[in-house]
């Protein structure tokens, strides 16, 4: 099953994707919010995967961040082994997470803002998955049990802020940073996330193409590290990692412009398409 959060007319909805349209899942007796139809649990799920309600044409409606403002949304550095070669870094032996804000958060074809505040900014192609279930001390044997689904994510980073502190949450937690979905494609349908072909593209230049088999730390690894510190809710989004391609990788580097496109697709799961727009005067709120 394909969940995503839908705009139509101004009122923003949940339904279930099929094929090039949308089962509307108002009126039919479920939460209106993701997170919180993830919260209601298994016979929620249920329900929506067979509830009959109105049908949209996908083309008709816009597609939102599959869960609009996420409890957490938690990433990983050099997680892949590609990637860390390119960096001349060595393997971590422990996984490498820092936050990203939530106001980081942006839908799958929405615009991302080439900051005021800085020119390095760069992309990474990733596959997420978001938690269906609250959860404490998962083991990695049942860490499956808690996913809701896998999305496709950009963990947009502007690379001088990032490397500015300790930590990288300032220079990965820019507003529209992190596009992702295109939807929530259930476990069901992805019978193997740690074989996922994940492609990125720039403009139309392949720049990424790798496997999630590279993965260093799995995402059952990510969930049972994690949860041994603190609990996990429905809605939260795990972003897992980018293999080798980044802009900063490249020399001289690629950084992303105005006007740039940015496609990251992964087999089974979709693809999102975000175009780099200058930040608008509007973003000022003082």
């Amino acid at each position: 099953m394909k969940l995503a959060t839908f705009s139509e007319n101004g009122a923003t909805r949940i339904g279930r994707v099929e094929d090039e349209e949308i089962v509307d899942l108002a009126n039919v007796g479920l939460p209106n919010e993701m997170a919180a139809l993830l919260g209601a649990g298994s016979e929620a799920l249920s329900k929506a995967a067979s509830a009959a309600g109105r049908r949209l044409a996908l083309a008709d409606v816009s597609l939102c961040a599959p869960v609009l403002r996420p409890g957490k949304i938690l990433a990983i550095g050099l997680n892949y082994k590609d990637h860390i070669e390119e960096t001349g870094l060595d393997t971590p032996k422990y996984p490498m997470f820092f936050n990203k804000q939530a106001t980081a958060s942006n839908g799958p074809y929405a615009p991302i803002h080439l900051p005021r505040v800085s020119d390095k900014l760069d992309y990474e192609g990733e596959l997420g998955f978001v938690i269906g279930r609250r959860c404490r001390h998962v083991p990695r044997e049942r860490a499956h049990e808690v996913i809701a689904g896998f999305v496709v994510c950009n963990d947009v980073s502007v690379r001088d802020w990032q490397m500015r502190a300790q930590t990288f949450t300032l220079g990965k937690s820019f507003d529209t940073h992190s596009p992702y979905g295109p939807w929530i494609v259930t476990p069901d349908e992805i019978p193997d996330p740690h074989n996922l072909d994940l492609k990125t593209w720039v403009n139309g230049e392949l720049r990424q193409d790798s496997n999630t088999r590279h993965l260093v730390f799995d995402c059952y690894d990510q969930i049972e590290t994690l949860t041994a510190a603190f609990t996990l809710e429905p809605g939260d989004l795990i972003v897992t990692g980018t293999p080798s391609g980044v802009g900063i990788g490249f020399n001289p580097k690629k950084f992303l412009k105005a006007g740039d496109r940015v496609k990251i697709e992964i087999s089974g799961v979709g693809h999102i398409d975000n175009e780099v727009v200058a930040e608008p005067d509007s973003t000022t709120l003082i």
